[in-house]
C-alpha cells in the first residue's frame, strides 16, 4: 500500500465513518492500516446512495467497484487511493473478492426505496454487508489465514446492523426509507405509512423496542462466541463495546429525533476497556 493510499483511507474513514476509525485505533499497528482500508471500502460503498442523484448512477459506481476486484476496472484504478489500498489488502492477506463482491451487491438493495420485508431478508442483509467486515477482519488479525472466530462476526454483524438502523430510524423515514423489517412493524399494528409520515405510536415503541431486544441478544451471543475465540483476534471485535452504549442512549418514545451520540473519548474510552479485557 502506497503512504499516500494509506494516509488517505484514515482521513476518509475518520470522516466517513467515525466509530470504525476510533476502532482501529485499538488495533495492533501492523493490521491497523489494513484494516482501515477494509472500512474505508464499506464507508465508500455505503455512501453510494447518499451521492448518487439517481439509482442508475449508483448502479454505476456500485458496477465500477466491482469491476476493479474482479480484474476488469476501467482506466488506472490505482489512481483511486481507497482502491489501491484495498487491493494492497487483499494482495497482502489473500482476502476472498467474493466476500467484497456480494458487499457491493448487497448494497444495491440501498439504491431504491423498497422497504425491508422481513426479519429474515433483514438477516440476510446484515450478513452481506456488515458480518462479512468483521469475519475479514478477523481474518486480517489473524495474518491472512483463514480463520472460524464461531459466531462471532454473524451476530456482531446483526447488532451492528440493527443498532444503525435504530440509531438513523427517523433520518431514514424523512428520506422514504425503511430499513428495519417491516414484518415486525406489521405484529405491533404499525403501517409503512405511518413510519414514512412520521407518526409516533405506542404500536411503534413496542416494535422498536423488541428489535433493541434482538440488537442486545446478538451482542450478548456475539461476546460469547468471541471469548471463546483466539485471543489475537478479540481486538477487531471491540466495536461491541461502543455499541453497547449506543443501544441504551436510543430513545424509543421519541424515535423520529436523532439518538444522543456518545462523545469520542467515551467511545475510546469503552474500545480501550475492550481492549484491557478481551486482549
Amino acid at each position: 500500500m502506497k503512504p499516500e493510499s494509506a494516509g488517505y483511507v484514515a482521513r476518509a474513514l475518520r470522516e466517513a465513518d467515525r466509530d470504525r476509525y476510533l476502532s482501529t485505533l485499538v488495533l495492533p499497528a501492523v493490521q491497523r492500516d489494513a484494516l482501515t482500508a477494509l472500512y474505508a471500502f464499506n464507508a465508500e460503498i455505503a455512501s453510494v446512495p447518499e451521492r448518487a442523484r439517481e439509482p442508475a448512477a449508483g448502479e454505476i459506481r456500485l458496477r465500477w467497484w466491482a469491476d476493479a476486484l474482479e480484474g476488469d476496472g476501467h482506466g488506472d484504478v490505482r489512481a483511486n487511493p481507497v482502491a489501491d489500498a484495498l487491493l494492497s489488502v487483499i494482495a497482502e492477506y489473500r482476502l476472498p473478492t467474493a466476500a467484497l463482491e456480494r458487499l457491493i451487491d448487497a448494497r444495491r438493495f440501498d439504491l431504491y426505496n423498497d422497504p425491508m420485508p422481513d426479519l429474515a431478508s433483514f438477516e440476510g442483509y446484515a450478513g452481506e454487508t456488515t458480518s462479512v467486515l468483521h469475519q475479514l477482519a478477523a481474518m486480517i488479525m489473524n495474518g491472512g489465514r483463514p480463520v472460524e472466530p464461531g459466531d462471532a462476526a454473524g451476530h456482531l454483524g446483526v447488532a451492528h446492523a440493527l443498532i444503525g438502523h435504530l440509531r438513523a430510524f427517523g433520518y431514514n423515514a424523512s428520506r422514504g426509507r425503511i430499513f428495519l423489517p417491516c414484518d415486525v412493524f406489521a405484529t405491533c399494528g404499525v403501517k409503512q405509512e405511518d413510519v414514512l409520515t412520521g407518526v409516533a405510536s405506542g404500536g411503534l415503541a413496542i416494535a422498536l423496542t423488541r428489535l433493541a431486544d434482538m440488537a442486545r441478544s446478538h451482542l450478548d451471543r456475539a461476546e460469547t462466541a468471541i471469548a471463546a475465540s483466539p485471543r489475537s483476534l478479540h481486538p477487531a471485535f471491540a466495536i461491541l463495546a461502543v455499541l453497547r452504549l449506543q443501544l441504551q442512549r436510543i430513545n424509543f418514545e421519541s424515535p423520529f429525533q436523532p439518538s444522543a451520540d456518545l462523545s469520542d473519548f467515551r467511545k475510546i474510552a469503552a474500545l480501550w476497556w475492550w481492549r484491557i479485557r478481551f486482549g
